[in-house]
């Protein structure tokens, strides 16, 4: 046998995203590229910021001495200083570079976070519906994920999060605005949250620890505010990238921030370090650090972003479709028309259109759509939606 028991399963249980996105290359190769609408994988067709461009076409052409060797595995100090600064306006905490570690992009940061706090057996909760490799993210460490299922709202049911808190419980898992739904926890519901985790870590005699995934933390609609959970509690681990704020999921570039509240930060940032560095990453990777560092108030156009919204939310309820209103990132999650989305999800396949099924997520009955895409693809997309409506009116 090529390959371990344990990863012949989790292959078996592997990301629908991906077999999605493949079953998609393969209809292209079929009928060609401009007759299959593939709304399956969240990667970003629009352009980096033009100060992506402009710093980067800096650097090539008269790079630093040094500019590819090794740095700290932490990575540069004037690189996390830039980030610190940046969360420190966002927050109004005093951040640090001591604070902060670059990975190599959210996953990677993700992974550094749980190979530092995890120990055999420990818990992690996760929120439904959640990002499809979270469970795999927490299994490379041993961990075990405990799924618990949001509201009718898709926030973090607290009530619900108390109730599968027990002693083997090391984090809870946060993404707002969230992957698959767009929900965008609301700081009172962030607040309850700290409460709850502050009053738990104290009666188990146990830390508790809040990891918060946040690549869509700049990707938000209608004038919104992010509310950063930092405030609300002490134990607040943030991990993320410039993947989709920068439109650079390619580059693999994110960091770890560690809540300057926290007394133990620097146990903990030592800790992501040496993980930053055994888990084989090293340090995140040196030019794109060089070049973020003069990008950390850059996005992209996030109202394109929102006018695709607007025009597939209002197509789609149109035709009958029940949608929660996505508040940011660039994903709807639609109730299926019929209880197994595989069902729907395969008639919409007859038209070339790829969605996710909510499985996937850990939410059945429901399925992702992803609308970074160009607008022939959202328009191809749904005159499939709409035949299948009517097939089943």
């Amino acid at each position: 046998m090529a390959v371990s028991d344990r990863v012949r399963l989790s292959m078996e249980k592997s990301s629908w995203i991906r077999r999605m996105f493949e079953q998609g290359a393969a209809l292209k190769q079929q009928f060609g590229d401009d007759k299959v609408f593939d709304l399956s994988l969240g990667n970003p067709v629009m352009e980096p910021p033009p100060e992506f461009n402009e710093a980067l076409q800096r650097l090539a052409s008269s790079p630093d001495r040094g500019t590819h060797r090794y740095m700290p595995n932490a990575g540069y100090q004037e690189t996390r200083a830039a980030v610190a600064e940046g969360l420190t306006e966002e927050t109004g905490l005093p951040f640090t570079a001591n604070e902060i570690v670059m990975t190599v992009g959210a996953g990677g940061a993700i992974n550094v976070v749980l190979r530092s706090i995890l120990d055999p057996g420990d818990e992690v909760i996760l929120l439904a519906p959640y990002f499809a490799e979270y469970t795999f993210y927490v299994d490379n460490h041993g961990g075990v994920s405990k799924v618990v299922p949001t509201d009718a709202d898709f926030l973090p049911d607290i009530e619900a999060i108390e109730a599968a808190i027990g002693p083997k419980t090391r984090a809870v898992f946060i993404n707002s605005p969230n992957n698959p739904t767009g929900a965008l926890y609301p700081a009172e519901r962030l607040q309850a949250l700290g409460a709850l985790l502050e009053r738990k870590s104290r009666d188990l005699g146990r830390e508790i620890f809040l990891i918060s995934d946040e690549p869509y933390r700049k990707v938000i609609f209608d004038g919104l505010t992010y509310p950063h959970v930092f405030p609300f509690y002490p134990r607040t681990i943030v991990a993320t990238s410039h993947s989709k704020d920068l439109a650079l999921p390619g580059e693999r570039i994110g960091y770890i921030a560690v809540n300057p509240a926290y007394e133990e930060r620097q146990e903990l940032i030592a800790g992501c370090i040496f993980a930053n560095r055994i888990l084989g990453f090293v340090n995140a990777p040196a030019l794109m650090q060089r070049v973020v560092v003069h990008l950390q108030r850059a996005t992209v156009d996030v109202m394109d972003y929102q006018r695709k919204r607007d025009m597939l939310y209002d197509s789609l309820t149109g035709m009958g479709y029940q949608v929660p209103y996505p508040q940011g990132a660039f994903y709807m999650f639609p109730r299926s028309p019929v209880e197994d989305e595989l069902e729907f999800i395969n008639e919409l396949l007859q038209y070339n259109v790829l969605v996710v099924p909510g499985r996937g997520f850990g939410t059945p009955g429901y399925f992702r759509l992803s609308y970074c895409v160009e607008d022939w693809v959202l328009e191809g997309a749904l005159e499939g939606f709409a035949k299948v409506a009517r097939a089943g009116a």
